[in-house]
């Protein structure tokens, strides 16, 4: 605590508010390197992350001082003044923070998530490999150190599984059966055609031997070890019923992770009902197209004809990829028009990863690296190629790229006056932030005229209905009991084709809450735009509104809507 009442008594509270955050973040990223090289950051590139007690407990420790330390500044800050706009934001956005992770950490709820085929242990390696630096030797060393210390890592997680299953608190079956398919994948790539290898560029003969070598020693058997513990006892005790409902204390634990996406305390049943009622109003602006193209209102018979045209169908993945570019392309040319400031970075686009693409969603983004050697990447999903109609990749394309989280997230990540905590570690508590942006982007890339045509709009139109068939789904599965297939239904009837309607099923059951991000954080985006728009009159700017938005980075839904009004000049 002296160093936090030294700032203080020698400087401003802003200033310790601003050196606390930048403490705080300084731990997360020496908690968690595997976070840091996703970001661009070379520290700890030569090391994975600790999930066993010792890391838990340094994780416990940080999140505990600093709210210590945040308290402090508080009641100094009170005696003096207060503290200015953003270094309040600031410190809100931290206690969040720390709150939300001690609670977690407090429900063990590592115990559920160790078991993840979206984000698991397993999916980590090939991650990395795509994203972390090797072109010079100590670069290529620091991995090469890494991949020795996967065994280690791997062996951590097998001990968190086995702590799930002795005390009752394991995956659903549906999570855990996609999780042993996937390492089944995996252990049947040979070591020199890993996922690993082929995501690196080797610049020195011999790298790539050295890798495949190392694949061959460390990972293939870590990846067996899990596998077999996954595979045995586990498997068996994994919860049939999919909902959060049926684990230990289930209902509490959904409640905080609502709160841990939506950063709000949100009763599950309002959220059902208000999905339930935009999936409505959403349905009679499908039906307006659907009597446009000659089908009535019959949109499921309107579907199934811009899906069957020949011309919605990729022909290649290379075919896709140069879609998906070409529609980022045309939204960048059409952004100055709608937003003041535009980030530096640029947007690449890739297919998802041959090993993950059966139980990946259709898409999402990987933002550019803090130094801006990498620019942001968009990952489309060419899983069941004939599936993946064009009809709904315009819509993806704005929510995962321009106008949507590649701007949202470049900008933040280049913004020139956030400090580092503010540019890149806010998301932690701003998720329905991020995901209500994107969301919100389909519908401005509508107003901005970026779909081509009605099947485009249409696509957009079942994007959203998507979005609102997830708070109906996710509260269905983990609070009102629903089986797999009645989740599977709904999203069907919300217009997913089969393969997509199962494997987001399936995401929902592994990220309990994080499906409601999307709704929620659109609706309040746009009622902040409704109210600013009566309150201003003619003197409301469209660019304004979308860059007081952005322009202070990731926040809490309660934060932006408390703050807003004053970014933009309405009294209070």
């Amino acid at each position: 605590m002296g160093e936090v009442s030294h700032v203080a008594a020698n400087g401003t509270a802003a200033d310790a508010v601003n050196a606390l955050s930048e403490r705080f973040w300084d731990g997360i990223l020496d908690l968690s390197p595997i976070t840091a090289t996703v970001l661009g950051y070379e520290r700890g590139a030569d090391r994975l992350d600790d999930p066993g007690p010792a890391g838990r407990d340094r994780a416990k420790a940080l999140f505990n001082a600093t709210l210590a330390q945040a308290d402090e500044i508080e009641a100094h800050s009170a005696a003096t003044g207060g503290l200015p706009t953003e270094e309040r934001i600031t410190l809100d956005i931290v206690r969040v923070i720390c709150e939300i992770e001690l609670e977690q950490q407090a429900q063990r709820f590592d115990r559920l998530k160790v078991v993840d085929q979206m984000d698991g242990p397993q999916t980590i390696l090939p991650q990395l490999a795509a994203f972390q630096p090797t072109q010079t030797p100590g670069q290529f060393e620091a991995f090469m150190a890494r991949l020795a210390d996967y065994p280690r890592f791997i062996a951590a997680e097998v001990e968190v599984a086995r702590e799930g299953l002795a005390t009752g608190v394991t995956a659903a079956r549906i999570v855990t059966e996609r999780v042993i398919s996937q390492l089944e994948r995996l252990l049947a790539i040979p070591a020199e055609e890993s996922p690993v290898v082929t995501a690196m560029t080797f610049t020195r003969p011999g790298d790539r031997e050295r890798v495949v070598e190392a694949v061959a020693k460390y990972v293939i058997p870590s990846d067996r070890a899990f596998l077999d513990a996954v595979r045995g006892g586990y498997r068996e005790a994994s919860r049939e019923e999919p909902g959060l409902y049926s684990a230990p204390h289930g209902d509490e634990l959904y409640l905080t992770q609502i709160r841990a996406w939506t950063s709000l305390a949100i009763d599950a049943g309002e959220l059902h009902r208000i999905g339930l009622e935009e999936l409505e109003s959403i349905e009679e602006e499908r039906r307006v197209i659907s009597r446009k193209l000659g089908h009535g209102d019959d949109t499921k018979a309107c579907r199934a004809a811009l899906r069957a045209d020949p011309a919605a169908i990729p022909s290649s993945v290379d075919e896709l990829v140069s879609r998906a570019r070409g529609q980022i392309e045309r939204a960048l040319a059409a952004a100055p028009d709608w937003f003041g400031n535009l980030p530096r970075a640029g947007c690449s686009v890739r297919p998802v990863e041959a090993f993950k693409e059966a139980d990946a969603p259709a898409a999402y983004y990987y933002p550019p690296s803090v130094d801006g050697s990498r620019a942001g990447v968009y990952y489309v999903n060419t899983y069941d190629l004939p599936s993946r109609s064009y009809v709904g990749l315009a819509s993806m394309s704005f929510h995962e790229a321009v106008p949507g989280h590649h701007l949202q997230i470049a900008l933040q990540s280049e913004h020139p006056s956030l400090n580092t905590f503010r540019r890149l570690g806010s998301r932690m508590a701003g998720m329905a932030y991020v995901e209500g942006w994107g969301l919100y982007s389909e519908r401005l890339a509508d107003e901005m005229g970026l779909f081509l045509n009605e099947s485009e709009r249409f696509g957009m139109l079942d994007a959203q209905a998507h979005r609102a068939a997830r708070l109906v789904v996710d509260t269905g599965i983990h609070a009102f009991r629903w089986p797999q297939q009645r989740s599977i239904d709904q999203l069907l009837e919300a217009g997913l084709s089969e393969t997509d309607a199962l494997i987001e099923t399936d995401r929902y059951i592994c990220l309990p809450a994080q499906a409601l991000t999307y709704k929620v954080g659109q609706r309040e985006i746009q009622r902040l735009r409704t109210e600013a728009t009566a309150a201003l009159g003619p003197a409301f700017d469209v660019r304004a509104f979308h860059d007081a938005v952005l322009g202070h980075g990731t926040l809490p839904l309660a934060t932006l809507a408390k703050e807003l009004p004053g970014w933009l000049g309405i009294a209070g």
